[in-house]
């Protein structure tokens, strides 16, 4: 989730929480203290300071684990104890703080880019694929229950139905996304693909668009599908993006798979993109990659590159970000890591990460 839809929901698990008769902390004081500490997991980004490969891989580690959330509890407690002079009970402040970090850590569980949960004792990331990164109907459901709350300042009721919407409509969320992976193991069996495997992901602009991935031994068909549209809808030839993508969303039915090698469709290059894959520059994209392939080959007199991306993060007419790569100035020399920033061919710069 983005940082602002955490910053509203530890505000409305704040209110939602209150105790009956106030509790200890005013409304305003506890509204205020949930939605700064459920922003502050993401205060992980200053990892991109060191570079974007560290930022990639510990996003959502340490600051978003249930291991260490007594501990983040106890510490933002005890700094708004201080903030606020000691005017309200530490552990008022510490339990508003334990609710928003737990409510910021469920946001983003169930988002695919996956949370290290119990970082650091296991960099395994938990993740149920059910909800985009930036969802404005999750966010839209939040907001209107802070704006009922601010309106119905003596009771907590409007934070609460909020809540229970909020969780009705994750709950949405994944049985749509079992109806997606049912529709991609229906694929599976109706082309002969077994042993694949089907994956659905939550796509943006509605509840109802996903993104079906059939991994296969070699390679993934991709398929975009929307699990309420009758009809492919009309593009017009100038109409913006954003419309081509909406659009891109097909019926069951009428799904435009899309196959994507994992190493390239060259024979001749797959032994060298196979090396570079395997090399140790790429060991922490390896661990962080659901859906890697091939982007591109780059030779050149001075250079030979090999470019990865993650097809989890693949929207139509957009560029896949987080392209990795290793790259070596000649045939037995040792493999450096880049990343490749910038759009299409010819805006592209290259960064070296080692």
């Amino acid at each position: 989730m983005d940082t602002l839809t955490h910053a509203f929901s530890g505000a409305l698990v704040a209110r939602a929480t209150q105790p009956r008769a106030g509790g200890a902390l005013p409304t305003r004081t506890r509204v205020a203290v949930g939605l700064l500490a459920a922003a502050f997991p993401d205060s992980d980004v200053v990892l991109s300071l060191v570079d974007p490969m560290t930022y990639l891989t510990a996003h959502r580690g340490v600051t978003h684990s249930l291991v260490l959330l007594p501990f983040w509890a106890a510490t933002l407690g005890w700094l708004f104890y201080r903030l606020y002079r000691r005017r309200y009970p530490w552990a008022a402040f510490a339990g508003v703080c334990a609710w928003s970090l737990a409510t910021h850590i469920a946001g983003d569980v169930i988002t695919s880019f996956g949370t290290m949960i119990l970082a650091p004792l296991s960099g395994w990331r938990a993740q149920i694929p059910a909800v985009f990164i930036i969802d404005p109907w999750f966010t839209g459901i939040i907001a209107a229950g802070l704006l009922a709350s601010w309106l119905r300042p003596d009771t907590r009721l409007p934070a609460r139905m909020a809540a229970a919407v909020l969780a009705g409509y994750v709950g949405m969320q994944v049985y749509n996304h079992a109806r997606a992976v049912d529709i991609g193991e229906a694929q599976i069996a109706a082309a002969g693909l077994a042993p694949a495997r089907a994956h659905a992901l939550p796509q943006p602009l509605s509840p109802f668009h996903w993104m079906i991935v059939l991994e296969l031994r070699d390679a993934y068909r991709l398929g975009y599908v929307s699990l309420v549209r009758e009809e492919i809808p009309p593009v017009a030839p100038r109409a913006g993006w954003l419309r081509h993508v909406y659009a891109s969303y097909r019926p069951v039915e009428h799904i435009a798979w899309r196959e994507v090698p994992r190493f390239g469709a060259s024979p001749e290059d797959r032994p060298l993109v196979h090396e570079a894959w395997r090399s140790p520059v790429l060991a922490p994209y390896r661990r962080f990659a659901m859906f890697p392939a091939l982007y591109r080959l780059d030779r050149s007199a001075t250079r030979t590159c090999v470019w990865f991306h993650d097809l989890r993060f693949a929207l139509v007419g957009r560029t896949v970000p987080f392209r990795f790569g290793a790259c070596r100035s000649a045939d037995g020399a040792p493999w450096r890591l880049f990343q490749l920033r910038g759009g299409g061919a010819g805006a592209e710069t290259l960064l070296a990460l080692d």
